[in-house]
């Protein structure tokens, strides 16, 4: 006998729209032409949960708010890392505290917590206001020039994240980094949407071998920084990890775990922030009226002098910027999670097994909750938004451990560079979207220092 409990289980259980795509690769050859256009194009045809077939796995693509919140926060344990780009990030990464799960990153997650406190990355702000100044006095000398904003944010941010959180200035060795990180991301990003996946560079071709080299040079980098706090601890979070012990155990991390930690901060404490900024300096070439309300407000809080962290608080609209900057570019533009038990959202079906997206760059041009969605307006802040409807840092238990840094680092550099220059976009100059693991410029952004 049907009852009615199995007529509204049946129809929970219902399967989402979504596109055909290829009879046998499905929505895998579109995905990897242009992931971004699939993505927010299929939000507007098929609504918010979008369900694709990639070969023989299947994925939904969850873009409302509640379906948000719902993935990474309220059902969190049943939407883990065992997907296949996490998978290829682990062999570049390691088992740090970005791809880590389970009690492993519960532990490494409380080791790494005092370090992102408030008051303690309040300590950093005259490191990173001391690195910005200098970088503006070289865009100064001389005025006119052309430079590649994104290749000089990312130099920025690697120098500040290895001064303040590895205690180490990699400044010399920042083409180095730069390079063998966006070759490795690149790859990721590539092997995870092919036929055949290897999270390993196993077959001896010249693909592999440059793999190989790349993640060889940043090992390189990373065990020298390692060997340096060692020799000379001082005031910075791989100093505080190295002292760290285990409450279980009294066990200290090993080199690997070290390794891991100080890879993973490589990535995420200065690879994010740069794409931020960068795309905030190109927001603030086509929209003058917002560069010359941020400059006026500079002018009336810091009246030409370099910010502190005390002035924070009423740079309201310095924040505002960022903040609209990430919501139109958010440099983690997709995050997965590999589903564990079937569930349900917004009716549909979320077969275990299957994969679940959330994508800021989707979610944040939500109509029903971002007026003029692809307008850049900083003032639509001043307003609050619902839960799962902006977040550039993830949510949930796995939001970003250094997202008050990257906030105030963000903030302090637009604050200091934006009060003695700005950059014109060079005519001709393409901008591409490359949503690689992180969102940036494919053709770097060549700006006219103004």
């Amino acid at each position: 006998m049907i009852t009615l409990a199995d007529i509204l289980d049946f129809g929970a259980r219902k399967a989402a729209p979504g596109p055909r795509g290829h009879p046998v690769l499905g929505s895998l050859p579109a995905v990897r032409r242009d992931p971004l256009k699939v993505f927010l194009e299929s939000f507007r045809d098929y609504g918010d949960v979008v369900r694709f077939r990639f070969g023989p796995m299947i994925g939904h693509l969850v873009s409302a708010p509640s379906g948000v919140n719902h993935i990474l926060a309220e059902n969190n344990k049943n939407y883990g890392k065992q997907t296949r780009g996490y998978e290829s990030l682990r062999y570049v990464l390691g088992n740090g505290l970005l791809t880590s799960e389970g009690d492993f990153w519960k532990r490494q997650r409380r080791i790494a917590q005092p370090a992102f406190h408030r008051q303690r990355i309040g300590g950093f702000a005259q490191a990173m206001v001391r690195a910005a100044s200098e970088a503006a006095a070289r865009f100064e000398s001389p005025r006119g020039q052309v430079i590649d904003v994104a290749d000089e944010m990312m130099r920025l941010t690697l120098r500040i994240v290895g001064e303040t959180l590895l205690g180490h200035d990699p400044s010399g060795e920042a083409s180095e980094v730069s390079s063998a990180l966006s070759f490795l991301l690149a790859m990721v990003n590539q092997r995870t949407s092919r036929v055949i996946f290897f999270s390993r560079p196993i077959l001896p071709t010249p693909e592999n071998f440059r793999i190989r080299r790349s993640l060889a040079t940043l090992d390189g980098i990373v065990h020298r920084i390692i060997a340096e706090r060692r020799a000379r601890p001082g005031d910075d979070l791989l100093s505080m990890l190295m002292e760290a012990t285990d409450e279980s155990t009294g066990e200290k991390m090993d080199d690997r775990q070290l390794r891991d930690e100080a890879m993973t901060i490589l990535l995420a404490g200065h690879e994010t922030t740069a794409n931020a900024l960068t795309w905030t300096w190109l927001l603030l070439s086509r929209y003058p009226a917002a560069m010359r309300e941020l400059r006026q407000e500079l002018s009336d809080v810091l009246g030409g002098r370099p910010p502190t962290v005390e002035d924070l608080p009423r740079l309201r609209f310095t924040k505002m910027v960022i903040e609209e900057s990430m919501r139109l570019y958010p440099p983690a533009w997709i995050i997965a999670r590999s589903v564990a038990e079937t569930d349900e959202i917004g009716g549909y079906e979320i077969p275990a097994g299957s994969i679940a997206f959330v994508s800021p760059y989707v979610v944040h041009r939500h109509p029903s909750f971002w007026r003029d969605p692809e307008g850049f307006d900083p003032r639509r802040f001043e307003c609050e938004k619902p839960r799962g409807a902006y977040f550039p840092f993830g949510g949930g238990p796995r939001m970003c451990i250094g997202n008050g840094f990257a906030t105030m680092e963000a903030e302090l550099v637009l604050a200091t560079i934006a009060q003695r220059v700005r950059f014109e976009l060079q005519p001709g100059h393409q901008v591409v979207l490359d949503p690689s693991i992180t969102l940036r410029p494919r053709h770097g952004m060549k700006m006219r220092v103004c």
